[in-house]
């Protein structure tokens, strides 16, 4: 029996779907190995071995010229063509191989890293210009808008100083976009990223990058969620160099770095993107409506064809060898997982897991697609983005999982969000929130906003709580109830659900210090403009100005968790809630979380319950001068012992809206 099945008693009822599960995973790892030449036997050829299509296809410099290699089974012929042949589309054939492989040799300066070039596919007559497949460098010419591939050769040595570096620290994920973290209205740079906001990350205390939108995309504003070309860093923020010294300064700070990698769908472009490639809409995808996602208008892998499941194995590989990424956010893995793509789908039951719904061959996929990431670094970290729960996801592939570290716990910016819209603070249920928050607690990464609820059309927390009082009720000496509440909420959101919601923690870049406004990238409804697709980092500095305070407030939340190690302690202990007063409070990593969410009662020597009977220390409260709040909690011991009384209590004054983090005086770290 699966180790999962003793893990999860629950999923005894499906120990056949279960079986089903790894023996479809066994199978296909047996063909891809077996499709390789390789034999798996122990000590033997592992699954990395046949993450190696990067290695074979696309250009590759040898010592005489240039080698490309295609691969396009249905096309008729296929050719070279760009700079170097002032573009004839057909003065350079390919030569077909075996199993639709086809190559070219291009002696000695033919073309040379930087050429230009597209692929010209012929079929039933037809000629496609095309990006090739395995482009490692793709650029748009900004006055035809066309684009094309540049040879580049990625084993030009890159000065990593990076070897032994080691990060194995709960995640503190600080979510960023390169292009938009610039104030300026421009796209800004790898190296303006690095040199920039890397410094702010570290002095933030967060221990881990998660960079969006690095993969090319066409379309900037899909927030590098429709990708064209697989192995290509995006050109926008510069050149693959860039990228490297980005991934290397994070590691000199002790920052590890996760890739956004999207391998749910594809664009469906075909001069950028690999859509009908070899002239058929099957060559990656499922062919007719089935590869078709209705709801974001991409296209859909075919998880079960071995070429494709190759091409993807090494799109992981080569993001961690030729860039050094210490793993990946797997994005739509929803999507992946059902037929209907989770799309209005209630996951009330477990019997919604393991239905014809499911789709097996992409649960494989995943099963594969984390074995060979841990095979290629073995400390590499995996989250998937699932809204859906599906059991195992975060359990090794040996016990019957999926292999993924960490889930995005997705339903908490939901709640936050839904509660914030449609019900007054006074109305608040803590037991559902803390339900909410605890139920799924392992392997969870809890986050109350993301780059989601930051897009145009939707708003921050803090933007919803505040939102016009921001343009003129900010600075540091006025107060206005509405941005005192939307001051004083927003501590509260973050500080409960870090410490609560899961065993790691994620945040968008900007929401830290409560950043105004929304996303909106460039495009014709704004006139093209960069007014709304930028980090304002003035206002946080700005000494005038409460976001300051916000931002003090998120720093000293995120070290102390860091310090105390909190997230080694898997699930919060609830020591107090009391609905009708509106106070929580729970015990983590030896600490004491206290909340009061009444917006309008103060309780003074309200007791607290703790697990030791000596002095409690206040480490800090939202209402310190500091955060922007009232100074109304003092910072004297609180004794847990009363002479005469059974139980360990503090007694404390709780002040309205307002949480406090302690330890026990004998809590030394």
């Amino acid at each position: 029996m699966y180790r999962l099945l003793k893990t999860h008693p629950e999923l005894k009822p499906f120990e056949n779907d279960i079986k089903l599960r790894m023996d479809r995973y066994q199978d296909k790892k047996k063909e891809l190995l077996k499709e390789r030449g390789k034999t798996p036997k122990r000590g033997g050829a592992k699954l990395y071995d046949c993450a190696d299509a990067h290695l074979y296809y696309g250009f590759h410099k040898e010592k005489d010229g240039w080698r490309y290699r295609e691969w396009a089974p249905a096309a008729d012929r296929l050719y070279l063509t760009g700079d170097f042949n002032n573009w004839n589309w057909t003065e350079t054939p390919l030569e077909r191989n075996k199993n639709g492989d086809w190559e070219v040799f291009l002696p000695g300066d033919t073309i040379h890293k930087g050429s230009r070039v597209l692929t010209i596919v012929e079929n039933n007559g037809n000629l496609t210009q095309h990006v090739p497949l395995f482009a490692r460098r793709v650029t748009q010419d900004w006055v035809s808008q066309s684009w094309c591939c540049e040879v580049w050769d990625d084993d030009e040595p890159f000065e990593w100083t990076d070897e032994g570096f080691e990060n194995d620290e709960p995640p503190l994920i600080y979510e960023a976009h390169v292009g938009m973290s610039s104030e300026e209205h421009k796209i800004a740079s790898y190296r303006e990223f690095a040199d920039n906001i890397l410094p702010h990350v570290q002095d933030a205390g967060y221990n881990t990058i998660q960079l969006m939108a690095i993969m090319e995309h066409p379309y900037y504003g899909s927030f590098g969620y429709q990708v064209s070309s697989f192995f290509a860093p995006s050109s926008r923020f510069g050149y693959p160099e860039d990228l490297k010294y980005l991934v290397n300064k994070a590691h000199s700070m002790g920052i590890r770095v996760l890739l956004d990698v999207v391998h749910s769908h594809a664009v469906g472009n075909t001069l950028e993107g690999i859509n009908l490639f070899d002239g058929t809409d099957y060559q990656f995808f499922h062919s007719g409506p089935q590869g078709d996602h209705p709801a974001w208008g991409t296209k859909l892998f075919d998880y079960n064809k071995p070429e494709v499941i190759r091409f993807l194995l090494s799109n992981l590989r080569f993001w961690i060898e030729q860039y050094h990424f210490d793993g990946f956010r797997f994005d739509g893995v929803t999507s992946m997982l059902y037929h209907d793509h989770g799309l209005g789908t209630a996951f009330s039951s477990l019997d919604m897991y393991f239905t014809m719904n499911t789709d097996v061959e992409a649960v494989t996929y995943l099963q594969l697609a984390n074995d060979v990431i841990r095979q290629t670094k073995p400390d590499s970290l995996t989250i998937a983005e699932d809204m859906s729960g599906m059991p195992g996801m975060c359990d090794p592939v040996k016990d019957g999982g999926i292999g993924f570290d960490y889930r995005l716990a997705m339903g908490l910016p939901d709640m936050w969000i839904k509660l914030i819209k449609e019900c007054p603070d006074e109305y608040w249920n803590l037991e559902n929130i803390w339900h909410e928050l605890t139920f799924r607690n392992t392997g969870t990464i809890a986050y109350a906003e993301s780059h989601d609820q930051a897009l145009v059309g939707d708003k921050t927390i803090m933007f919803r709580l505040a939102d016009a009082a921001m343009y003129d009720q900010m600075e540091k000496d006025t107060h206005t109830d509405i941005i005192d509440r939307a001051m004083a909420l927003h501590k509260m959101i973050r500080l409960l659900t870090m410490a609560a919601g899961g065993t790691g923690y994620l945040a968008f870049m900007g929401n830290e210090f409560g950043h105004p406004e929304w996303i909106d990238f460039p495009r014709e409804g704004n006139n093209n403009s960069f007014k709304y697709c930028r980090r304002q980092w003035s206002l946080m500095t700005d000494p005038k100005l409460k976001y300051e305070w916000l931002y003090k407030f998120d720093h000293d939340m995120i070290h102390t968790a860091a310090h105390y190690d909190i997230f080694a302690q898997e699930y919060p202990y609830q020591k107090w809630l009391h609905n009708d007063d509106k106070v929580l409070a729970f015990e983590r990593g030896g600490l004491l979380f206290v909340f009061n969410f009444s917006p309008d009662k103060s309780y003074t020597d309200y007791p607290i319950p703790v697990s030791q009977p000596c002095d409690y220390e206040v480490l800090f409260t939202s209402d310190d001068y500091c955060y922007g709040g009232f100074g109304r909690m003092a910072h004297e011991p609180l004794s847990a012992y009363t002479p005469g009384m059974e139980g360990n209590n503090i007694r404390m004054y709780l002040p309205s809206r307002t949480c406090a983090v302690l330890k026990p005086v004998n809590l030394d770290k």
